[in-house]
């Protein structure tokens, strides 16, 4: 009997070492990952910047509690929000993870409500295919209803909507019962889906209209994954609530809510809190993610990258695959049978000298791809002549 809980649905492989794009298992086999951990490992695998980083604080300092600021939370809460300047955020609460982040936001959005508008006024919105955590309150926003079951009750307030439709946005962002709509406008467990321009744009202009907190989850599309800092830049819009996570330090766990000019006062002493978050280890590592990321010509690769990942499997012109999409370096494509016999056979394609490769799977049939940016051109080709390899092996 496995000593963990069966949660997971694991792949027969136990990694031992990374580096660079590169995983190494117990029995020195290696496999080209083009999963990051789910977005997390952004820089690669033992990134020598961010390996240094850790290993110098964690010699100074590990933890502190929040009673205090450490100078490194200090310096990375500043160059988050620098970097987030452009979604109009001003302020940041540091957190753990994706989750507690999301949690945050519907905070700031419901107390935001109640003491301009008084009670009644706490639902929040969020769309149709949407993913925004494990908790019961993340669960209740998350516009799956896989993810529901078996764990009601959950906390009340949330509504779905189908993304893409104007109507349905207009109708659901009542200004007397709704405080917030939160939004991925590219949506990543439900198959790399992003929302049109036309959409978030009203999106945008119906929340200010109404003054409805407009919010951001960039947990898996933000951090330049999309080849922008944050993917909301591509749509000209800003936000009034942002969160991040995966790979906000680059292996380490962290998350982040930021506020914009509206929101960056609603939360005082007491109203939230984080054992954990503002770690100085996560920060040191979020210091060298952030410097590494946030600049023009970095994000400029990613976007030529990605271009290339998609325009390669477009070309293949392969009878198993129906679609590819994609921003940046979130990509996925449909294919004609099941995704996770896909996977397993990446696994197994390791042996006898040849590399493995790593992806991951959204929904029964997509493929989803999330490489770190810092693979090179050499390992794109190669990793997908595999896949090519591993499409003909399940269509023969």
């Amino acid at each position: 009997m496995s000593v963990f809980m069966n949660t997971y649905h694991r792949l027969p492989v136990t990694f031992t070492r990374g580096e660079g794009s590169w995983l190494f298992d117990a029995e020195g086999k290696k496999y080209l990952d083009f999963g990051s951990g789910i977005a997390v490992n952004c820089l690669g695998h033992n990134y020598p910047p961010l390996v240094k980083a850790v290993s110098a604080q964690a010699a100074k300092l590990i933890h502190t509690c929040n009673y205090y600021l450490s100078d490194i939370s200090l310096a990375f809460a500043e160059k988050l929000v620098a970097a987030c300047a452009k979604g109009g955020m001003k302020n940041v609460f540091l957190a753990n993870s994706g989750a507690e982040a999301n949690e945050g936001a519907c905070k700031i959005a419901r107390k935001y409500s109640l003491k301009k508008y008084g009670e009644g006024r706490h639902r929040i919105v969020t769309l149709k295919g949407s993913f925004h955590g494990r908790t019961i309150t993340t669960l209740a926003a998350t516009g799956q209803d896989k993810f529901h079951q078996d764990f009601g009750p959950f906390t009340e307030g949330f509504v779905y909507i189908p993304g893409g439709d104007i109507d349905a946005l207009d109708r659901a962002l009542d200004r007397n019962s709704v405080a917030g709509l939160l939004m991925e406008v590219v949506q990543g467990e439900s198959g790399i889906i992003p929302q049109t321009r036309e959409y978030v744009e009203k999106a945008a202009a119906l929340c200010a209209e109404r003054d409805i907190l407009l919010m951001f989850d960039e947990v898996q599309c933000g951090m330049g994954r999309t080849g922008s800092f944050l993917a909301y830049e591509q749509y000209g819009v800003s936000g009034d609530v942002t969160t991040l996570a995966k790979g906000i330090a680059g292996g380490l766990p962290a998350g982040a809510v930021l506020a914009g000019e509206k929101a960056q006062d609603v939360l005082g002493p007491g109203d939230h809190g984080s054992t954990f978050g503002g770690n100085p280890l996560a920060a040191a590592a979020g210091c060298v993610v952030l410097d590494t990321v946030n600049h023009p010509a970095f994000l400029a690769e990613i976007t030529r990258k990605g271009r290339k990942f998609m325009d390669t499997i477009r070309g293949w012109k392969h009878p198993g695959l129906k679609e590819v999409r994609g921003m940046g370096l979130m990509i996925a494509c449909d294919i004609e049978g099941d995704a996770w016999p896909v996977l397993e056979a990446g696994i197994a394609a390791a042996g006898n000298g040849k590399p493995g490769l790593l992806f991951l799977s959204a929904g029964p049939n997509t493929l989803r791809f999330l490489p770190p940016y810092t693979i090179s051109d050499a390992e794109i080709e190669e990793g997908l002549e595999i896949l090519k390899s591993l499409l003909n092996q399940a269509e023969s």
